[in-house]
């Protein structure tokens, strides 16, 4: 039997001191600085190296996420136990290839047979723990002024009333949970992922935990965006990131750690219960981090309130109470219970009425709750202008105001902010599809409302539009 060496994880390594901009610890300098078990680590190189056969020292390290110093001390030690054994060596000290010995390959058969992970070298809880509470926001992570003109820079296409504005501001000042409700359509989904660019600076997120002997898998690149990932919802990096390099160009880090923008982990109404827990990946000898885990020192969303199935106030509350505690507890296979960091932001969007949808107790949790309403007049016809113009759309004053005038106030339905990209858009397939120029027209608008809602309250398509369109689609059927 292969000795164990259990020494734990003493304490934080500082951040790496080379480049300002990086959050990422320094690697480790041995194995007892990585805080894993010897055999923990004697297992992972055995798997590696039984499904790779003869491999480079230098592939090893890049494969495992370990440095060649601690690896080279692993490995020596399974060639002392005849476990593996040098395959061929170069002039200089890394140019050196190692495979498994008769009897390694069948102890790590073994070892496959217990667990298949042979992803990169996890980090142990104790360090986890630490770098979540490094990372975390202070309630007040930007100064009022500067949060301020973030906020209306960031919000400025959702023409939002002052009120709400304000209320956004405290609230993400404040650091306090909100929940943002309105009618289906009024755009809080894409408030609520805005919200996730005001978060400033990055990230250290682990690949792996391990946990007793059991691997989570943290780090999930759909969340987890590099520094210099695409802007989109996640918002543009601040100066310090911009000229940051990536982790792989960097010496004196711990690969096994990711920089990263802080996460927007959004949840929608196909959440179920067992999906707030860990998710095991048999096939990859592991498990998939919980949301709350992903989320952690980021912003959590859970969209469609009340959709889920579970219900809103013990799905409000789980995630309420795991925030207030700075703690979540998870459960492995077998029911071995741990509690993980819960560092992160809440918000919830709903499109129903919040005193319908949870009782008095789950409200008094929500620190903020922000109304989003249809829009005024005016500030639709404003939303409608900028979705003309980012599609290339003709502009015609006259037609929108019979949008504003006749369609919406004849059918009595809100002037949300999802009806100028749909109308819009619906403008440029029918343009598209007849090869003329999208232009904003009475008849185009009557065109793309009738596509949009089967209502006897529509306006009905223009037969000198309608005609010519069946004898498009009755030459192509011919």
């Amino acid at each position: 039997m292969l000795s164990l060496d259990s020494s734990p994880y003493s304490a934080p390594l500082p951040l790496a001191d080379a480049d300002p901009a990086c959050v990422l610890p320094p690697p480790p300098r041995s194995l007892r600085d990585t805080g894993l078990p010897q055999q923990f680590v004697v297992e992972l190189v055995a798997r590696a190296l039984l499904l790779a056969g003869k491999t480079h020292l230098p592939v090893l390290t890049t494969r495992l996420h370990l440095p060649i110093t601690v690896l080279r001390e692993v490995l020596d030690f399974m060639v002392v136990e005849h476990v593996a054994e040098v395959a061929w060596r170069g002039e200089s000290d890394i140019d050196i290839q190692y495979q498994l010995t008769a009897g390694g390959k069948q102890r790590a058969s073994g070892w496959m047979e217990r667990c298949r992970y042979t992803g990169p070298a996890p980090v142990t809880l104790e360090a986890y723990r630490a770098m979540v509470e490094r990372q975390s926001l202070p309630a007040s992570a930007l100064e009022a002024d500067e949060l301020g003109a973030e906020l209306a820079a960031e919000l400025a296409d959702q023409l939002l009333a002052p009120g709400v504005l304000q209320m956004l501001g405290a609230a993400m000042h404040a650091g306090r949970t909100m929940l943002l409700y309105g009618p289906s359509g009024s755009g809080k989904s894409t408030l609520a992922r805005k919200l996730g660019a005001l978060q400033q600076g990055m990230v250290a997120v682990p690949y792996a935990l391990l946990v007793g002997q059991d691997v989570v898998q943290v780090y999930d690149p759909q969340v987890h965006l590099p520094p210099h990932g695409p802007h989109g919802l996640h918002g543009p990096l601040g100066p310090q990131a911009r000229h940051s390099r990536p982790a792989s160009e960097r010496r004196g880090v711990d690969t096994r750690w990711v920089q990263c923008q802080r996460p927007v982990v959004a949840l929608g109404a196909d959440v179920t219960a067992d999906m707030l827990d860990l998710q095991a990946d048999t096939p990859n000898g592991c498990y998939r981090a919980a949301p709350q885990l992903k989320a952690n020192n980021g912003l959590l969303i859970v969209d469609d309130l009340g959709r889920q199935r579970i219900a809103a106030t013990e799905l409000l509350n789980r995630f309420a109470q795991a925030q207030e505690l700075r703690r979540s507890q998870l459960t492995l296979a077998g029911g071995y219970h741990f509690e993980a960091p819960c560092r992160m932001r809440l918000v919830f969007a709903t499109s129903l009425a919040p005193d319908t949808l949870l009782d008095a107790p789950a409200l008094r949790r929500v620190g903020y709750k922000i109304p989003v309403s249809a829009l005024g007049a005016a500030g639709y016809r404003a939303l409608f202008r900028q979705q003309c113009l980012t599609a290339g759309v003709l502009y015609d004053d006259a037609a929108l105001r019979y949008l504003v005038d006749e369609l919406h106030a004849g059918s009595a339905l809100p002037l949300l902010a999802a009806y100028p990209h749909e109308i819009v858009g619906r403008i440029v397939d029918f343009a598209g599809f007849n090869g003329t120029p999208p232009r904003l027209t009475i008849a185009a608008l009557d065109q793309a409302w009738t596509s949009m809602f089967a209502c006897s309250t529509s306006a009905p398509v223009d037969d000198d539009l309608a005609l010519p369109l069946i004898g498009q689609l009755a030459q192509q059927i011919v």
